[in-house]
């Protein structure tokens, strides 16, 4: 059985892990995976490329956008040239008019995990989404394989009625999940509404996945970072460096696409701003107004990458403004050959 179309978690989770400690031995010495996060800009993708070119290893995108074809600019994606020179998974698997979601990364990162490890290779895990990092240590949330009829008459009613309303339903329905999101989580909102509707449950009472960190693989956990004051200016410069490399004209080729029909990547950080720079008059005051709010939305989110990450328990933080990109890679070089 394929386990890109295996849709229940426990049993993906055995043609995962299983075959893998067959063929591998896992059951004598778990295989080292790497897992590099930290907030956008910081520097991941250098180091990262590095410590795959001395360990010979391959990296597997952590990043919720790079999955899909031409949002190349706005989800800063590595260059063609360095993936000749170490293989990227999960970058450029889907078009903008499919759906990606949580579940579906759980699958495609393990299997390219096992892939990699079957060739004598070193997995690194390289991203800034918390969210599906945590899902590929611990699994997905569990819950219902996605159903389109009732996907897109809930998108209907979010671009009809706004979130603040779907939002106030799920707090009659589900107040205890819906505590742990806002109403401008709209994805979250939807999947919820959607899970409620297919199972007949509320979202809190679904079960969360048995697995463990310590079930699969010896993860080795890095949060890269510098202090936020510091990633805010980096994050500033790096707006105005997208606008000039051409981020704009990136959304506009994205928007004649059906751009505005896939709810996750319209809202995705940046995508969001343009589109509605786009949809105005984009008159300077327009062009101002949306440079504003995409670098307010990138320094929200890195508030929110560091919120995240420092309710995970297992990550060791680097801070590179006190030891710099080079000794950050020898301490995860170093930690990398001593670990058992």
């Amino acid at each position: 059985m394929s386990i890109y179309k295996t849709e229940n978690i426990e049993d993906l989770l055995e043609n995962i892990y299983l075959p893998l400690r067959k063929q591998t031995n896992l059951s004598l010495k778990k295989k080292k995976v790497i897992v590099i996060a930290g907030p956008t800009g910081v520097g991941k993708t250098e180091i990262s490329l590095s410590i795959a070119k001395i360990l010979d290893g391959e990296i597997i995108s952590a990043d919720s956008m790079q999955v899909y074809k031409d949002m190349d600019i706005g989800t800063a994606k590595v260059s063609q040239e360095d993936r000749k020179k170490v293989l990227h998974h999960l970058i450029d698997i889907k078009n903008i008019q499919e759906s990606f979601n949580v579940a579906d990364y759980f699958r495609y990162a393990h299997a390219a995990c096992r892939q990699i490890i079957l060739k004598n290779k070193v997995p690194i895990v390289v991203g800034g989404s918390g969210f599906y990092i945590h899902a590929f240590l611990y699994g997905p949330p569990l819950g219902p394989p996605s159903n389109k009829n009732i996907r897109d008459q809930l998108e209907e009613k979010l671009r009809d009625l706004g979130p603040e309303i779907l939002y106030e339903r799920l707090q009659m329905l589900d107040p205890e999940y819906a505590k742990t999101i806002t109403e401008k989580d709209k994805h979250k909102i939807v999947r919820a509404l959607e899970i409620m509707t297919i199972t007949q449950k509320k979202v809190s009472e679904i079960p969360k996945p048995k697995v463990k960190e310590s079930d699969l693989y010896n993860y080795r956990l890095w949060f890269l970072h510098y202090p936020k004051e510091e990633i805010y200016k980096m994050v500033n410069a790096r707006c105005d460096e997208m606008i000039e490399n051409g981020f704009i004209q990136e959304v506009e080729k994205l928007q004649k696409q059906g751009l505005e029909n896939n709810s996750s990547c319209s809202n995705a950080i940046g995508y969001r701003q343009c589109l509605k720079y786009l949809n105005s008059s984009r008159t300077e005051e327009d062009m101002i107004s949306f440079i504003h709010e995409f670098k307010k939305a990138s320094r929200k989110f890195v508030k929110r990458q560091f919120t995240w990450f420092k309710k995970e328990p297992h990550f060791r933080w680097l801070n590179l403004e006190e030891i710099g990109k080079e000794k950050a890679k020898e301490y995860i070089l170093q930690d990398y050959e001593q670990s058992m």
